[in-house]
């Protein structure tokens, strides 16, 4: 059975009670929380910067995935890094020194994780690939929640996969992970994620599923972590 791990996305959450929703979501059996900072420029909306990420620390102490979308990625990792987060992932088309900031997130001590857009090409995906804990495609336009799955990205998660497989890449840190060399390498998948659509993912070769407004939807938290989980076989 594959392992697949689960990252709510906090955005879709009840702010009035972030920190008890941060609870909640570690209750459930999360793996991680998928926190995702917006600066209004890189895509057309803002949410909550390094002050809501210490509050969700310092409530839990689940793994922290900070996705920021935003230019200048590398003017915040010490910012976020401080605050708690364990995984850095910032955006190829955010900015022309990806290999340097992946270099520094991993100098400090962190998972490094590089994010792309759907309409981003495959063939510049392979470059990072040993360069970075996780690799995360979006699958749908970046910046705003309850948007459709975009299955045109299950074709670069498959060829990824078998990018990893080909050349024996497996996950490289330790946070929270086992020990390095032991676990797949990390393709996350963000936007229209529910079971039907996680199912397809996971097939194609993703092991971490961000699901927000869906995830949330559900009676039972913790049963529909569980459903996630499953996917694996």
């Amino acid at each position: 059975m594959k392992k697949i791990y689960v990252a709510p996305s906090i955005l879709s959450a009840d702010f009035a009670k972030l920190g008890e929703e941060a609870k909640r979501i570690e209750a459930a059996g999360a793996d991680e929380i998928h926190v995702d900072i917006m600066d209004g420029h890189f895509v057309p909306n803002l949410t909550i910067g390094p002050k809501a990420v210490a509050a969700i620390n310092r409530s839990t102490d689940i793994f922290l995935d900070v996705h920021l979308m935003m230019y200048n990625p590398y003017d915040y990792v010490e910012r976020f890094i401080e605050v708690g987060a364990d995984r850095i992932t910032f955006h190829y088309e955010a900015t022309e020194n990806v290999e340097e900031i992946l270099a520094y997130i991993r100098k400090c001590g962190k998972q490094a994780g590089l994010s792309f857009n759907p309409e981003t090409s495959f063939e510049v995906v392979p470059k990072y690939l040993d360069k970075c804990d996780l690799i995360l495609f979006m699958s749908v336009h970046p910046g705003f929640g309850g948007q459709k799955f975009i299955p045109s990205v299950l074709e670069k998660i498959k060829h990824t996969r078998e990018n990893c497989t080909q050349r024996k890449l497996v996950f490289g840190g330790t946070q929270s992970r086992g020990k390095a060399g032991e676990t797949p390498f990390l393709i996350q998948v963000d936007g229209g994620i529910n079971f039907e659509t996680g199912k397809a993912a996971v097939d194609a070769g993703a092991n971490c599923l961000v699901s927000g407004n869906f995830l949330y939807s559900q009676p039972d938290m913790a049963e529909a972590i569980e459903q996630f989980k499953s996917l694996g076989g």
